[in-house]
């Protein structure tokens, strides 16, 4: 599966627009992740606990764009954006979405 954030893909041509795709994910801390985060901010600087869950979280909502294009019928996204949020000040919503589509060499 092809994913791209432009909207062409260098010597393939779009065959067909299946339509929007996403895979969305909502991650929480632990109690003890969140304590070393707290107690890390107070210095300041990178608070890895929080990067590791942003990384996983994008990688996992990537995955669901992809299987949910598969379903379609695509053999690609194109335009794939993220979008994220905080739910309940604990929790992060991650948001992979895109256009699925079918892509064949270009002739």
């Amino acid at each position: 599966m092809i994913v791209t954030t432009t909207e062409n893909v260098p010597g393939h041509a779009v065959t067909a627009v299946l339509g929007q795709v996403f895979g969305v994910v909502v991650r929480s801390r632990g109690l003890g992740g969140n304590i070393t985060a707290s107690l890390r901010s107070i210095v300041g600087g990178e608070i890895p606990e929080y990067t590791k869950l942003v990384e996983d979280a994008r990688r996992h909502a990537i995955d669901r764009m992809i299987q949910n294009a598969t379903v379609m019928g695509a053999n690609a996204v194109v335009m794939m954006r993220f979008d994220s949020g905080e739910i309940a000040q604990a929790m992060n919503e991650v948001v992979a979405y895109g256009t699925a589509v079918v892509l064949d060499p270009a002739p």
